[in-house]
């Protein structure tokens, strides 16, 4: 099957799945209506039934969602696990992917109007790796940091991606005994390729648990969990509660003036970024070690605006 057709399939399987999503239950009938409307897809001609029961088998595959009848009554359709569209995972991710994906392909006529950001170029070895993570296959890769003037090539063995603030990251081990896991950006690899050798994943290794309590890429060993206190501004408040900086977090007090929030987890350099991004909106209460790193932070930067 070409790629073309392919996709406009998927597409099929993502306005079917929303359909039914926003009526919650929805007879065949009401079903076929809506696609006869919809006439970019549809062309205007009805869905054959068995054309629709090889879309729910189909999406029960590609997504895990499950599309079931009453059996009685007006006989609708509903999604049995609907809740597993809102959970985080891969297939939710891939199926808000898809709608997305969808929804700017049919709207061409006013592109000019959509504006997306930037995602740097190391997407491009995304296929590789995960190639090789499905064959367990050691890869070559050729890398440049940041903070290095040198190119470096190394056998690492590929064990998780991760996606953090438009950017790809690897979790790899050096293809050698007693080295333990570290991170690459993707964006920074400058050679990339699959070599004939296997490895086997260690059992005791979990991608979850490696990142557990880090918000971000950069994980260290030395940083323990621990409760943050922090008072937010009204107005800000409202932006941690639609999409909070962790899950651990938990709103304590609110009040007419600030909200106090907490979170269990491990404050590193990133976490500390983040509250920086909130700039005067945010204040940390605890641990006093915390805030009196941020107070460091926000002297030194204080420094780069005094007058000569």
């Amino acid at each position: 099957m070409s790629y073309s057709i392919q996709q406009n399939l998927v597409g099929k399987y993502v306005w079917l799945i929303e359909t039914i999503y926003r009526a919650k239950r929805i007879t065949f009938k009401e079903i076929n209506e809506q696609w006869r409307e919809n006439v970019e897809m549809s062309g205007g001609e009805d869905i054959p039934l068995r054309t629709f029961n090889n879309w729910r088998y189909a999406i029960q595959d590609m997504f895990g969602l499950f599309i079931e009848n009453e059996r009685c009554g007006n006989y609708r359709y509903y999604i049995e696990n609907e809740e597993d569209i809102s959970n985080n995972g891969l297939r939710s991710w891939i199926y808000s992917t898809y709608c997305i994906g969808n929804a700017l392909a049919g709207s061409q006529s006013i592109k000019s109007r959509i504006l997306l950001e930037d995602v740097p170029s190391g997407q491009v070895y995304l296929y590789a790796i995960i190639d090789a993570m499905k064959e367990n296959r050691v890869l070559n890769i050729t890398y440049k940091s940041f903070w290095s003037e040198k190119e470096r090539t190394y056998n690492v063995q590929p064990l998780c991606i991760k996606l953090f603030r438009q950017r790809w990251y690897l979790v790899v081990r050096y293809d050698k005994p007693g080295y333990s896991p570290w991170v690459c950006a993707l964006d920074r690899i400058l050679l990339l390729e699959k070599t004939e050798e296997t490895f086997t994943m260690p059992k005791e290794w979990d991608a979850e648990e490696y990142f557990d309590g880090f918000i971000g890429v950069l994980c260290y060993n030395d940083c323990n969990k621990e409760t943050v206190k922090i008072k937010v501004s009204t107005s800000q408040a409202n932006y941690l509660r639609s999409l909070k900086l962790h899950e651990s977090q938990d709103e304590v007090e609110r009040n007419e003036d600030y909200s106090i929030f907490t979170y269990y987890l491990r404050p590193t350099y990133d976490f500390m970024q983040e509250l920086l991004w909130n700039g005067e909106e945010v204040e940390v209460l605890e641990p006093q070690w915390l805030r009196d790193e941020m107070r460091g932070r926000i002297e030194r930067m204080l420094d780069l605006y005094k007058e000569d």
